[in-house]
């Protein structure tokens, strides 16, 4: 049985706060864990980053999660990252060890999780539409995991093309770009498409410009917006025959990870994938 003293407490900072799906599910699996922890969605403007940071050292917080527009500059006030947070230079979770701050990124590691459950990145064809946060966390973990060929679309050139100089110089993957500046036609030999924008976010209606033709039975395609999971984007590609994998996975998966990396203890999925189809009433 739980105590009835809170333990520990894990925190994310943001702003502004709008809900925050992912404390829900968060407390949910702390609760079926037996662990007395909680989990505080604080807004912390950005001119107030340092002192926020100072507060999570001083009140012995567990961890936190940090999100936007606050991923990249809390870098400057951490002890250290792990190898793919600085890769991708942008952090979301914070583990807070021995008096120190370590940054890592989940992002990418959720959705590589839920790709798992489906098909083995290594040594595969995987095109991502967007070079934005979510697409440039996906692409590097991808090509940690042994992905054999990134191909990114973009409409802006110039953001495209470093991460694919990223991709190909340090992550060692070999990446090539694409603009995106017309209906996108998946090449035959990708095994995995990825929607890496936030086209579809609150919008079931809204399309991806895609070539709907191009898109072949055999092909896995995955969308990291999570509201609503059954976007227009997969709805196509399932109408075609594909494999869809919806962002709701993805952000189960960062839950399960940030939980092991605070807790040490292994989640009940299932618990927290319930939590957040009860707080997006789906």
């Amino acid at each position: 049985m739980p105590n009835s003293v809170i333990q520990e407490i894990v925190c994310c900072m943001g702003q502004p706060v709008a809900g925050n799906p992912t404390q829900f599910m968060m407390e949910r699996a702390f609760i079926a864990a037996g662990l007395d922890w909680r989990y505080l969605t604080l807004e912390v403007p950005p001119d107030d980053l340092a002192a926020g940071v100072g507060g999570l050292r001083a009140m012995g917080f567990k961890g936190a999660n940090f999100t936007i527009p606050h991923k990249v500059a809390v870098i400057e006030h951490l002890d250290g990252l792990s190898e793919a947070a600085e890769l991708m230079g942008a952090v979301n979770c914070v583990n807070h060890v021995d008096g120190k701050l370590i940054g890592d990124n989940t992002d990418g590691k959720g959705f590589v999780q839920s790709l798992r459950e489906v098909l083995d990145p290594a040594e595969k064809r995987i095109a991502i539409l967007g070079a934005g946060g979510a697409a440039r966390a996906i692409a590097v973990e991808l090509g940690l995991s042994g992905a054999g060929h990134i191909e990114i679309a973009n409409r802006t050139e110039s953001r495209g093309r470093e991460l694919v100089e990223l991709l190909n110089e340090r992550v060692k993957t070999e990446s090539s770009f694409t603009l995106w500046d017309s209906d996108y036609s998946v090449p035959e030999e990708t095994d995995v498409l990825i929607n890496g924008t936030s086209i579809g976010l609150g919008d079931p209606d809204a399309e991806v410009p895609i070539d709907a033709s191009s898109l072949r039975p055999e092909l896995v395609v995955a969308d990291v917006i999570f509201n609503p999971p059954q976007t227009r984007f997969l709805q196509v590609a399932a109408g075609k025959g594909c494999k869809t994998l919806d962002g709701l996975g993805m952000l189960v998966n960062q839950g399960v990870i940030g939980f092991q990396i605070w807790t040490g203890i292994e989640p009940d999925a299932n618990v927290m994938r319930e939590a957040l189809e009860e707080y997006l009433e789906i």
